[in-house]
């Protein structure tokens, strides 16, 4: 009974914090393999990433592996502390945990499937100026399920557009000014010709 209870509160905490059960991840069928790169190997990220990836049915090459692979690039991770709210002697007392990331998802022969993109995600905590130790416990869980949450969007975000492809509904990339069309010049209409009798 304690047990099924236990299981029955993970799942509901689980689902607050926006983590749902998915199907497997979509990947291009001639996907053989795909390798996590990061600018910080060993960050909490890309191994979420990687555990992410193969639950999910992909298999993962390893960072030294020479044999060609499609690639999910974690080109940048951002942290930031933006203060929301201050006491009555202005120190502030509450922030916001901001967590940017930058990556791009790129096929075996190098053409990017993901293109470049940034997702941002923020946790609000409290943060009273006396007590610092319960501030810093409660900022690095908020960093844990930051980390777990970016995770389960960058694969959502891949899910996404990889099935996009496969229907034919292939997002179009905003226009830059040197790709946008040329319209042809139109020359000024001559003045109309009055009709007798009108």
């Amino acid at each position: 009974m304690t047990r099924f209870l236990l299981a029955l509160v993970l799942t509901a905490s689980l689902a607050g914090c926006g983590f749902h059960l998915r199907n497997k991840l979509m990947l291009p069928a001639d996907t053989a393999a795909v390798k996590v790169v990061s600018t910080a190997p060993y960050s909490e990220l890309a191994k979420l990433l990687r555990r992410g990836l193969q639950s999910s049915g992909a298999q993962i090459a390893e960072s030294d592996d020479t044999a060609k692979a499609a690639q999910l690039q974690v080109l940048s991770e951002r942290w930031g502390d933006l203060p929301i709210a201050i006491d009555a002697q202005g120190r502030a007392q509450e922030y916001s945990l901001r967590y940017a990331v930058i990556f791009k998802f790129l096929r075996e022969d190098g053409s990017e499937l993901v293109p470049q993109q940034v997702i941002e995600l923020s946790r609000d905590y409290v943060s009273p100026p006396t007590d610092a130790t319960g501030t810093t416990t409660e900022r690095e869980i908020l960093a844990d399920e930051l980390r777990r949450e970016m995770s389960a969007s960058i694969m959502r975000r891949i899910d996404s557009v990889v099935r996009a492809e496969m229907e034919g509904r292939i997002p179009v990339k905003p226009a830059t000014p040197d790709s946008l069309p040329v319209e042809p010049a139109v020359p000024p209409a001559a003045p109309a010709t009055p009709i007798p009798g009108h």
